[in-house]
């Protein structure tokens, strides 16, 4: 097997993983918001103004580690983004700083 096809083939498995991954995820939303779940938009002010989901809180990426103490850490957290790349960020961090349970919706047009 060429060195290319392996390449290709991760591609591959990253993109299905992804797609996976948000599918799944969008199917565990709306559960999670019954129990209380917090939702956390972790895009600029800006972005936010633009557009954001009913009843998320705005914490941009670099202000999460601050911001982070303004949650319960014993509710679920949905951490949102424009893609789900920043959002994957802020659930590392979150994880980092003791949030157990935390979910990255990625886009926040996942969320309700």
């Amino acid at each position: 097997m060429s060195t290319d096809n392996i390449l290709l083939g991760l591609v591959i498995a990253y993109f299905a993983w992804r797609i996976l991954s948000s599918f799944l995820a969008r199917r565990r939303i709306p559960a999670l918001l019954q129990e209380g779940a917090q939702m956390v938009d972790v895009r600029t002010p800006g972005e936010f103004a633009a557009g954001h989901a009913p009843g998320s809180l705005n914490i941009p990426l670099q202000d999460l580690a601050e911001g982070a103490r303004t949650l319960d850490p014993n509710r679920w957290v949905i951490v949102c983004c424009a893609s789900g790349t920043r959002s994957a960020f802020a659930r590392r961090k979150l994880r980092s700083q003791g949030f157990s349970r935390v979910l990255n919706a990625g886009s926040w047009r996942n969320l309700p």
